[in-house]
C-alpha cells in the first residue's frame, strides 16, 4: 500500500465530485428519476433555488438513504423525533387508487402504532372512509377505492378524492395483476389534475414473478410514463417500501434534513451492531490454543467487519481492500504486544487474555474504520493504543467471573455482547 492510499480513504462510488454535483440536474438524483415528470418539475424548481454547496449537501444526503426497507425504517424512526422537534407540523401523504389494490396493506406498513391498523380483506370495499395515522416523518391516509360506482361508490370516491386534494403528497397505487384499464387511467388523470407531487406504485408485483419486468413496463406505457417511474412493490411483505419512503422524502426538504440529522447516529448504530457481532466472534476464535491472536480466522473476521462498515458509509471496496485496511491499522501487532505485556503480570488465564484482546482489537478496528470512511481521517497510533488498552481492561474485568475454566462459545459470545453494549462508545458516533 502506498503512503497516499494509507492517508486517503477509497473513493465513494456513490458520491460525485462537487463539480459534477453543481451541474447535475435533479432528475438524475438517485430516486427522483423514479418520480413522474410533474413531480420532477416540482423538484427542479427546488433544485434551481439552491446554491452549489446546498446542492452538494442535498445530493450526499439523498445518496445516503438506504435501499433496504428494514434499514430505511430504522433511519425514519431515528429521524422522527428530530423532525417533529424542528418542524412540528407533519406532511400528509394519501394512498389513493382503485378498490382492492392493497392500499390498506401499504398503510399498515407505514403506521407507527399497531392500534391504528386498517382492516384488510380480499373483498373490495373493505375501506369505506378515510383513515389517518402517524407514520413518523409524515401522516399517512388510507382511502376507499376511488373508482367505485353507484351511490355508495360515489360517496367513497368523494372521500378518496377529498383526501387526495388536501394531501401534500400522493401515493397512487395500481394492481400488477389487474393492470391499467380505462377506469384506472381515467382515475390517474383525475389525480394528476390535482397537481400534487406523487409517486406511482404497482402493488402485488410478487404475484407476477418472472413477468414482473414486462408487467411494470406495460403499466408504465399505459400511464404514459417511463418504466422506472413506476415502482413495483409488494405491500404485503414490505418489499421496495424503501423506494416509496425515499420518494416521499426527497419531495420534502424538511424530511431530507431530518434524515440527514439522524444519519450519523443511524450509521453508528448499524456500525456498532457489526462491531459487537465481529468482536464476540473474535473472542470465540481466540479460545483456540494458538500462541498468537492475529491468526488468519481473526483477520478474516475483522476484514469482513470492515467490508460491512464500508457499505454502511456508502463505500464500495473489495474483500482484498478490506484486508489491506486491517493491515494498515496495525492492530494485530498492537494486540500481540499487549498480550506479551499483560502475560507478565501473571494470574490471568491465557484463554481469557486472548479473548479479551482479540475482542478489543476488533472493536477498535471497527471504530477506526468508521472514522476512516466517515471523515477520511486515520486515527493516530497513540489513540488506537490507548483505546485498545481501555477496552481490554474493561473486558478482562467483565470476563474474570468465568475463573480459570474456559466457558462455552455461546456463553462467551453472550457475555462479550452484553459487555460491549454497556460501553460508552456504543452510545455516541465518533467525533
Amino acid at each position: 500500500m502506498t503512503e497516499d492510499s494509507k492517508n486517503n480513504p477509497p473513493p465513494a462510488a456513490s458520491e460525485p465530485s462537487p463539480a459534477e454535483n453543481q451541474e447535475k440536474p435533479v432528475v438524475l438524483l438517485r430516486y427522483s428519476q423514479r418520480l413522474p415528470p410533474e413531480t420532477q418539475d416540482v423538484l427542479q424548481v427546488l433544485w434551481d433555488s439552491l446554491s452549489p454547496i446546498e446542492r452538494n449537501s442535498l445530493l450526499k444526503l439523498i445518496n445516503s438513504i438506504p435501499g433496504s426497507s428494514t434499514l430505511m425504517r430504522t433511519l425514519v424512526k431515528m429521524a422522527t423525533a428530530q423532525y417533529k422537534l424542528a418542524f412540528g407540523k407533519q406532511r400528509h401523504v394519501a394512498i389513493v387508487g382503485p378498490a382492492n389494490v392493497g392500499k390498506s396493506t401499504l398503510y399498515n406498513q407505514f403506521i407507527t402504532d399497531a392500534k391504528d391498523r386498517a382492516a384488510v380483506s380480499a373483498l373490495p370495499g373493505t375501506t369505506r372512509v378515510n383513515q389517518e395515522a402517524d407514520a413518523g416523518l409524515f401522516s399517512v391516509i388510507d382511502t376507499p377505492g376511488a373508482d367505485a360506482v353507484g351511490d355508495v361508490g360515489l360517496r367513497e370516491q368523494e372521500e378518496a378524492l377529498n383526501a387526495a386534494s388536501q394531501a401534500d403528497f400522493l401515493i397512487i397505487m395500481f394492481d400488477a395483476i389487474q393492470g391499467i384499464k380505462q377506469t384506472e387511467l381515467e382515475l390517474y388523470h383525475r389525480l394528476q389534475d390535482l397537481r400534487k407531487p406523487y409517486v406511482v406504485v404497482l402493488n402485488k408485483i410478487d404475484l407476477a414473478k418472472r413477468e414482473s419486468k414486462a408487467v411494470t413496463e406495460h403499466a408504465a406505457q399505459a400511464l404514459g410514463l417511463q418504466a422506472e417511474q413506476v415502482l413495483p412493490i409488494a405491500a404485503r411483505t414490505g418489499d421496495n417500501l424503501a423506494q416509496v419512503l425515499s420518494a416521499i422524502a426527497i419531495a420534502d426538504p424538511e424530511i431530507v434534513a431530518a434524515l440527514g440529522q439522524a444519519l450519523p447516529q443511524y450509521r453508528w448504530q448499524l456500525t456498532w451492531r457489526a462491531i459487537v457481532s465481529a468482536a464476540s466472534l473474535s473472542a470465540v476464535i481466540a479460545l483456540a490454543p494458538l500462541p498468537i491472536i492475529d491468526f488468519v480466522p481473526l483477520i478474516a473476521t475483522q476484514s469482513m467487519m470492515v467490508l460491512g462498515i464500508a457499505r454502511i458509509y456508502n463505500y464500495q471496496i473489495t474483500p482484498a481492500r478490506a484486508r489491506e485496511l486491517v493491515a494498515t491499522f496495525g492492530l494485530g501487532f498492537l494486540g500481540r504486544t499487549l498480550f506479551q505485556e499483560l502475560s507478565k503480570l501473571g494470574g490471568i488465564p491465557g484463554w481469557l487474555l486472548s479473548a479479551a484482546i482479540a475482542s478489543s482489537t476488533t472493536v477498535v478496528m471497527g471504530y477506526a474504520a468508521s472514522v476512516w470512511f466517515d471523515k477520511g481521517e486515520k486515527v493516530s497510533g497513540e489513540s488506537l493504543n490507548k483505546l485498545t488498552r481501555q477496552v481490554t481492561e474493561y473486558l478482562l474485568e467483565v470476563l474474570k467471573n468465568f475463573g480459570k475454566r474456559k466457558p462455552s462459545q455461546k456463553s462467551l459470545r453472550e457475555r462479550i455482547q452484553m459487555a460491549l453494549e454497556q460501553l460508552p462508545l456504543a452510545k455516541e458516533p465518533p467525533k
